[in-house]
């Protein structure tokens, strides 16, 4: 089979490489069209991997039209933001399974990607999925072995684990793409204030405790969508947050370290140089707890850090003099 990967990002470079073993061609589409040219040019994205030779049979596509038309299986791997507007003009001739690798919530709509990608492209909803998981792009590239979790319709999922589990990518299955979506989406707002705690030098202690309380958050956040408790405890809940609030690798974590240390919020994006999801994710749950009055503190004062200035000294002081209560 042929795959599509929408998005020749640092993530979906590391898609295409890993699952080049499992596909005849792996296309890649980006609208960064320098991008596609290195690739093309020398089998490199000299953007995001400059050191990693991509499969021969890795081909840019120019064409997003295309892109879908030529594949059997779509991997859509763009910021979240941005996506109804990439998806928009593109016509679906035939329906194919169209899988999301992107993380996080639409802020105008409130809506997970997958019920955006549905409402673009009109496909019946048993041919979307989710692909999410404790996964750094430069590790999956590498070959370090990883395992994620493949959520949606799990009869057609069968036949496309099989695709997408390598020797070194392992996928589980899950019926359950609300509970994968949203772990994916607000574990990166969790890593962004386990971040900031480090960066203010609060220690171990402080980092596990956010960990713990803002995956009860995402269980709320989960329930609230529909999905299910016990997804939220595994490789889309529990290992994508331990992974992204404790590892060097995570963009969001940097990001939170350097608002710890004092950095403005455009100093600190600017230091990334890479889209940082937790920092829009923030702004979409901060609007869904408000609307639907839900109580997420942590994520609320990671909003009012990075939006309203708030000091995050202040913040901490304010989280941990909050009423006392029980733990669940």
């Amino acid at each position: 089979m042929n795959l599509s990967i929408i998005g020749a990002g640092s993530w979906g470079t590391a898609l295409a490489q890993v699952l080049s073993y499992n596909f005849k061609n792996v296309f890649l589409w980006d609208i960064d069209t320098q991008v596609l040219k290195s690739i093309e040019d020398y089998h490199k994205n000299e953007k995001y991997h400059p050191n990693v030779m991509l499969a021969h049979n890795i081909i840019p596509k120019f064409d997003i039209q295309q892109a879908f038309d030529d594949a059997d299986v779509v991997i859509v791997a763009i910021p979240t933001q941005y996506i109804r507007q990439t998806l928009k003009n593109v016509k679906l001739k035939k329906e194919k399974p169209i899988i999301s690798a992107s993380k996080g919530i639409e802020i105008d709509s409130l809506k997970l990607v997958s019920n955006i990608i549905q409402e673009t492209i009109a496909i019946d909803l048993r041919y979307i999925f989710a692909l999410s998981g404790p996964s750094f792009a430069k590790e999956v590239i590498m070959g370090l072995p990883t395992a994620v979790v493949l959520a949606g319709n799990i009869e057609i999922g069968k036949d496309l684990q099989k695709y997408l589990s390598t020797r070194t990518f392992r996928v589980y299955l899950s019926d359950d793409v609300v509970g994968a979506e949203v772990g994916g989406a607000v574990k990166n707002v969790i890593a962004i204030a386990g971040g900031i705690s480090d960066g203010l030098g609060f220690g171990n202690n402080a980092r596990a405790g956010l960990i713990t309380r803002g995956l009860y958050e995402i269980s709320k956040i989960a329930n609230f969508y529909g999905g299910k408790p016990q997804t939220v405890y595994g490789l889309s809940g529990l290992g994508d947050l331990i992974l992204t609030a404790t590892g060097d690798l995570s963009r969001n974590r940097r990001f939170g370290m350097l608002i710890g240390k004092g950095y403005n919020v455009e100093d600190a994006i600017r230091e990334i140089g890479q889209v940082v999801e937790g920092y829009t994710t923030a702004k979409a749950v901060d609007k869904l707890s408000k609307q639907y009055n839900l109580d997420l503190p942590i994520s609320q004062m990671v909003y009012k850090v990075l939006y309203e200035n708030l000091d995050p000294k202040v913040a901490a002081e304010m989280l941990m003099m909050r009423d006392l209560k029980t733990e669940f």
